[in-house]
């Protein structure tokens, strides 16, 4: 099926081209900032308004992990987040992007809520993509809640291997109603999860969420087989972002 044919019936509703020069645009992003392992034992700082870590340059959005000391981190990074600016209930949203590689990097295009105090993991997340160095090629999708995540070993997840992702675009897409929320690559369907109907603890995915882009270097996931400093700097290179809604 065509990209074209996936939006039919719907209009977008938000979206960044990055077809400007500099710093992210504050009218669309914001930033997570700090450098406390982020509840994954990683190991990067993330910085805010550094060109750097974070810049748009040649139509595409960088967001660059290097290996660098800030106060007791080994590495920065940058974290960039819609919330306030851009979130949604329900939707389809595509990201094409090209992925770092490396052992230790763990880049990631993912949704949480836009709740003031967020309560993880009763208030849910979506993760639209997630590859881990250690695992070069392999993509992965899972959905989080109270009833289904991945620290009790009952998340809901699954995997489809893009072999060229460090080194061509892809479109990473989420497609998300009332009832199912589904994950493509190139319009490759490889994700669905369901809504149980039994209530907020397995399925929190109908309030407005909003998205996040990073690259983490290290943690419990990302550097299960340790970090490779001589494979830094790393940058995840997106074309754009694009979120839909039914007209």
């Amino acid at each position: 099926m065509s990209l074209m044919a996936q939006h039919k019936g719907m209009k977008m509703v938000w979206n960044d081209e990055f077809n400007y020069k500099g710093l992210p645009d504050s009218g669309k992003w914001s930033y997570d900032v700090g450098g406390k392992g982020w509840g994954n034992e990683e190991r990067q700082y993330y910085t805010d308004h550094q060109l750097k870590n974070a810049r748009v340059q040649k139509g595409k959005l960088i967001i660059e992990a290097h290996k660098e000391k800030i106060g007791t981190n080994d590495y920065s990074s940058a974290r960039l987040v819609t919330k306030g600016k851009g979130d949604w209930t329900y939707g389809r949203i595509d990201v094409k992007a090209k992925l770092p590689k490396g052992l230790g990097t763990w880049p990631a295009i993912w949704m949480l809520a836009s709740t003031k105090e967020i309560k993880w993991p009763d208030d849910g997340e979506i993760d639209i993509m997630e590859h881990v160095g250690y695992d070069q090629g392999v993509i992965h999708a899972s959905t989080h809640c109270k009833k289904y995540f991945h620290s009790i070993g009952t998340q809901k997840t699954a995997i489809t291997t893009v072999a060229d992702c460090s080194e061509k675009f892809h479109v990473y897409s989420l497609e998300w109603g009332a009832d199912s929320i589904c994950m493509f690559v190139d319009q490759k369907k490889y994700f669905t999860v369901h809504n149980e109907h039994s209530g907020n603890d397995a399925w929190p995915f109908d309030k407005p969420f909003h998205l996040l882009l990073n690259i983490a270097v290290g943690g419990f996931w990302g550097g299960l087989k340790g970090i490779d400093d001589t494979a830094l700097p790393q940058k995840m290179e997106v074309d754009y972002v694009r979120v839909y809604q039914k007209k």
